[in-house]
């Protein structure tokens, strides 16, 4: 099918141009041109392929990366509120027994005031 398209290129050329005998070897020069043009498409093509697996191939990587990261953020995230629930907790607790040793404190010092009134 080059062949063809070539062939209808060279009708279609002003026979009057160049020097006579010149015909054969401008045909010669345009098929070389041809098959240098068209090993430069085929590169073209085959680098464009490349291109293309390679950014399919990032976009998965990212992809990947992406899901790995939110994966992890969520994980860290979980972990640290974990540990501020649990302190939270410890909080509550120290206040609770702080809370109940207060108790038994006034407890105690009511009874104590109470017997030193009891004993005057």
């Amino acid at each position: 099918m080059e062949l063809e398209g070539l062939q209808k290129r060279i009708k279609l050329s002003d026979p009057k141009e160049g020097i006579e005998g010149e015909g054969e070897h401008c045909v010669a020069a345009s098929e070389e041109t041809e098959l240098q043009i068209q090993r430069i498409l085929d590169k073209i093509n085959s680098f464009t392929q490349q291109v293309s697996e390679i950014l399919e191939a990032g976009k998965a990587l990212f992809k990947d990366l992406s899901t790995d990261f939110e994966e992890r953020l969520i994980s860290i995230h979980r972990e640290q509120v974990e540990k501020w629930e649990e302190e939270m907790k410890e909080i509550r607790a120290h206040d609770s027994a702080n809370e109940a040793a207060g108790s038994l404190l006034r407890n105690a010092q009511f009874h104590l005031f109470q017997n030193v009134h009891e004993d005057s």
